[in-house]
């Protein structure tokens, strides 16, 4: 038996007047989720612990099956595990997006966020931006190291430092950021001082003459310490692979001792190599000789986070069509038995722009067990269903038949 988790970052959502009451997934043309769901078990699982933040840090080792309440130590130390900083355990990392401000007002504490990714730039673009915050601000504030991510995503290391309470970007978008700049009067300057560094960079310069979205402020958050993952092939007795994107996820990966597999053109954006993350996962299990595979797709959230109708549900039929389909259809072809999750992380509802901590539908899928279900996969019908697992760490149990 195969074991497969594809996780839809961000897909669950709200009902939404423009589609007719329905949410993003029971509007998307789905086809392969809706034929796997006649024979599969439909149900809600609540990925976020009471009183965590409801973060796909906090969701995805949830999901992967470690208690956020005893493994979680900031999501920008799980960022560091997969760049390779080798954090010392009196380091505090703390994630540093390069985020849209709205070059408005008189003074930088005026300026209004506008988006929390940049419109999704480049690792290319943003790499040089970094390098040049970098340059001015490691002289001038002893003690903190920065590190080039992935697109947005990069990484600030603060030694001897100590864990502070910072406002994520995607929660405050369109609202001016006065009151959420941290109180600790090092970074709020460093963050100041990142605007005057690029709001007239060329890169910026010239992604305002063509109409994209200048990429003109690091922004400070997710902090905290290095973390200690156990074993996943020990806990679990299966040999594994991840197959994301994402910083985070791929940190997940390298703390737990999963195989990390990189997929040519992944990007974390719409446009990711949906079908290059199915043959990974084809290749892993069906020829390398891995038990399970863990394949994260980013785009819903980031659709969400944009708040983009249309995108969104475009986001969940290609995961249905370019992912989904092709790995069934390969176990079917192989004849070899598979278990397959899907599911969320955590909503993140077009109306709000940002993660919040409702309980998420999953789907699973066995290929020697169909279940008659008249349930299809989505929020409404899910709950409707009754099944309801409250603690998110324990669905990987259900998956492993534990």
């Amino acid at each position: 038996m195969k074991y497969v988790i594809v996780l839809g970052d961000g897909m669950a959502d709200y009902p939404l007047d423009e589609i007719g009451g329905k949410t993003p997934l029971e509007y998307a043309r789905t086809p392969v989720m809706d034929a796997m769901a006649k024979v599969s078990e439909v149900g809600l699982v609540h990925t976020i612990p009471e009183g965590m933040s409801p973060g796909s840090d906090t969701a995805n080792l949830s999901v992967i099956g470690y208690d956020p309440k005893t493994y979680y130590s900031g999501r920008s130390p799980l960022e560091a595990l997969s760049i390779g900083v080798d954090m010392k355990p009196t380091d505090i990392s703390f994630r540093c997006n390069i985020v849209t401000l709205s070059e408005t007002g008189t003074s930088y504490e005026e300026q209004t966020i506008l988006d929390h990714s940049s419109g999704e730039i480049s690792t290319e673009d943003a790499a040089q931006l970094l390098e040049a915050v970098k340059q001015e601000l490691e002289p001038l504030y002893q003690g903190y190291r920065f590190y080039v991510g992935t697109s947005y995503r990069h990484l600030t290391i603060w030694e001897q430092g100590k864990v502070l309470p910072l406002t994520p970007p995607h929660d405050i978008l369109g609202k001016v950021i006065g009151d959420y700049l941290p109180e600790d009067a090092v970074l709020r300057a460093m963050m100041k001082k990142s605007y005057e560094i690029l709001v007239n960079h060329p890169i910026n310069l010239e992604r305002k003459a063509k109409g994209l979205n200048p990429a003109n402020s690091i922004w400070f958050w997710g902090a905290g310490t290095r973390p200690a993952l156990s074993s996943f092939e020990e806990k679990n007795h299966k040999k594994g692979v991840m197959i994301s994107a994402v910083d985070l996820l791929k940190g997940i990966a390298v703390g737990a001792g999963l195989k990390n597999i990189t997929v040519e053109g992944a990007t974390g954006g719409l446009e990711t190599n949906y079908e290059g993350k199915a043959e990974a996962a084809i290749q892993a299990l069906l020829k390398d000789g891995y038990d399970f595979a863990y394949i994260h797709v980013e785009a819903p959230d980031e659709m969400g986070h944009q708040g983009s109708l249309e995108r969104k549900i475009k986001a969940i039929e290609y995961l249905d069509d370019r992912l989904i389909r092709l790995v069934k259809e390969a176990f079917d072809a192989a004849g070899e038995d598979v278990r397959i999750l899907i599911l969320p992380d955590h909503p993140t509802p077009i109306v709000r722009r940002t993660h919040v901590s409702d309980p998420v539908p999953y789907m699973l899928y066995d290929s020697t067990e169909p279940v008659e279900n008249r349930f299809r996969y989505n929020e409404r019908e899910a709950k409707a269903s009754g099944i309801y697992v409250a603690e998110g760490h324990t669905i990987i149990d259900h998956l492993f038949e534990k």
